[in-house]
């Protein structure tokens, strides 16, 4: 996507809420309140209107009440929160009363009932987390239709219709990917089918929840335009809830900022844009993530090497013959080098299905049967294809990865200390100094010592992710991966662990390979990039010369889709 792309979709913005102004008003709420069985108020008397063809954006960090203020609207909050306020929905006579008020889901048929047409044909709704919430043992093909039979299309047409809906959401070669699982998608595929499912019902209202979250920028502004294109044609309105103030700025015609269950501000986007009244809504515009640090050893030829790769190939079956024996391949990784020095940070980029993750997967040996690997990969001397699995166990240490969701990553049933001290206990060490240890990497990662008796539900985004950061940390590695550990986080939280990411590296001297699809996190962290595309590298260096000189079209591509935002 170039900038003269989104400068256009961005003059069209205003057009649009001149628009939605002559349009009929959709959905009125009114003093929604939702308060927690202790008395704490998760969203406090949210009000708004949302009309024919309007985008009206809620913006906040985790924990605002943006999410779940919209879950209220389809009864899908637990039983155990009080609920109050009024919706109203326009319907041909006028505007009804949604049935928000707190009745529990279960027990109130009646309630039920009246929210049945509502789910899904009058307000659908796209979840945050598409491999998440698509169901991993059905294909494609099977979850539309479901959405289908509950719109009452006859099953003869179901085929016909998938195949029309994965057009219209702009999936290439819709056919093939009928019987396909959501494993075998990439993501801004799963999110376009998650988008499917959600208009096969042709809802009035469509909300978009975190619909970019864990996407690159340039599909996230390729997602966002696909929404904005389908809410003209279908003539609906829409609540695009997002952390990310800059990238709604572009595709919202209104905007609500919330933090800690209130309003902060609301208004105009351009208005609150151009002219914010709250100091928080102001801290949201501007990101300030710092900048990578300045290392006085700056002749790279001099120090330790810490990670070096030569030739890396990563290659993934995908037909197999009667007899077991792999016919075809898909190449993941092709013939990749890099070397990194001790106590440097090695950025990689790429947009979605580049060959990010399957790099840091075959560099951590997590890959196992599942793929052929090639190439040679050299951590502190030692080549890691070498060594029996005993010795890979013990070396293991060594090397650390820090996962993209740390509340999928880290074990649910445990606590924070159980978490934390696992990689010691696997090694033998004895309770005391596992202990003490799980102290001392607590501190490292600003997380208070009472913490060690909590579990994950218990703790924000951010503070699970210093969980996950201080069970890598305790194996003291000399090299530690990190896949995306910032795309799922606010942006205010996203800057404390830049931060903290940085104080690691001065402070114990530690390499990192970090994976990200934000390139403003990568700047703020690394002083080497690496840029991938479709398995190549297409380009690497020093990160301010590819910032500021990006010789690669497709590297100059990223940078412009990044600093649009």
């Amino acid at each position: 996507m170039t900038e003269n792309t989104i400068a256009s979709e961005q003059k069209n913005v205003p057009n649009d809420s001149v628009n939605y102004l002559q349009d009929k008003l959709m959905l009125t709420v009114d003093k929604l309140t939702i308060t927690t069985a202790t008395g704490v108020q998760l969203v406090n008397e949210l009000s708004y209107e949302l009309r024919q063809g309007q985008t009206l954006a809620i913006v906040g960090e985790s924990g605002s009440g943006k999410s779940i203020a919209s879950l209220a609207l389809l009864g899908l909050l637990p039983d155990s929160l009080t609920i109050t306020g009024q919706a109203k929905l326009a319907d041909a006579a006028g505007l009804s009363i949604l049935p928000i008020a707190s009745q529990p889901i279960t027990g109130n048929k009646s309630r039920n009932a009246a929210l049945r047409p509502i789910r899904g044909k009058r307000i659908g709704m796209v979840f945050q987390e598409p491999m998440t919430a698509l169901n991993p043992l059905h294909t494609v093909a099977k979850q539309i239709a479901e959405s289908l039979r509950l719109s009452g299309i006859p099953k003869k047409q179901w085929q016909e219709t998938t195949i029309a809906l994965l057009d219209d959401v702009n999936i290439t070669d819709p056919a093939d990917k009928l019987n396909r699982y959501p494993h075998e998608l990439s993501g801004g595929q799963r999110q376009r089918v998650m988008i499917a499912m959600a208009l096969a019902q042709q809802p009035d209202i469509l909300i978009a929840d975190e619909p970019t979250t864990a996407l690159d920028v340039t599909l996230q502004h390729e997602i966002l335009a696909l929404l904005n294109d389908l809410k003209r044609q279908h003539n609906m309105a829409m609540i695009l809830i997002s952390h990310d103030l800059n990238l709604v700025r572009r595709y919202s015609d209104e905007v609500i900022v919330m933090r800690q269950g209130q309003t902060v501000e609301q208004g105009q986007t351009a208005t609150v844009f151009a002219h914010p009244a709250a100091d928080y809504t102001r801290t949201l515009i501007k990101q300030d993530f710092g900048k990578a640090l300045t290392l006085i050893n700056a002749d790279v030829d001099q120090s330790p090497k810490v990670l070096q790769v030569k030739g890396l190939t990563v290659r993934f079956p995908i037909e197999k013959s009667l007899f077991g024996t792999t016919k075809r391949w898909f190449d993941a990784v092709k013939d990749v080098d890099m070397i990194l020095s001790k106590g440097r940070a090695l950025g990689i980029v790429g947009e979605s299905g580049s060959g990010k993750t399957t790099m840091a997967l075959a560099l951590s040996q997590l890959l196992s049967n599942q793929a052929d690997v090639a190439g040679q990969i050299v951590v502190n001397g030692q080549d890691i294809a070498a060594l029996s699995k005993k010795d890979l166990r013990a070396f293991r240490s060594q090397i650390q990865m820090v996962f993209q969701d740390p509340f999928a990553s880290i074990n649910p049933r445990m606590t924070v200390m159980q978490i934390v001290e696992e990689g010691l206990l696997v090694q033998g060490v004895g309770k005391t100094a596992r202990q003490q240890a799980v102290m001392e990497s607590l501190t490292t990662v600003h997380l208070p010592i009472a913490f060690a008796e909590r579990y994950p539900h218990e703790l924000s985004g951010g503070q699970r992710q210093r969980v996950a950061l201080a069970r890598a940390l305790i194996m003291q590695p000399s090299l530690l991966i990190l896949d995306e550990p910032t795309s799922a986080l606010d942006s205010t939280t996203q800057v404390t662990v830049v931060n903290l990411l940085r104080e690691i590296q001065e402070k114990m001297n530690i390499s990192y390979v970090f994976i990200s699809h934000d390139l403003k996190v990568v700047r703020a962290l690394c002083q080497h990039i690496m840029v991938l595309k479709e398995g190549v590298c297409v380009e690497s260096g020093h990160t301010e010369d590819i910032f500021t000189q990006p010789q690669h079209p497709y590297a100059k591509q990223l940078l412009e889709a990044s600093s649009a935002q």
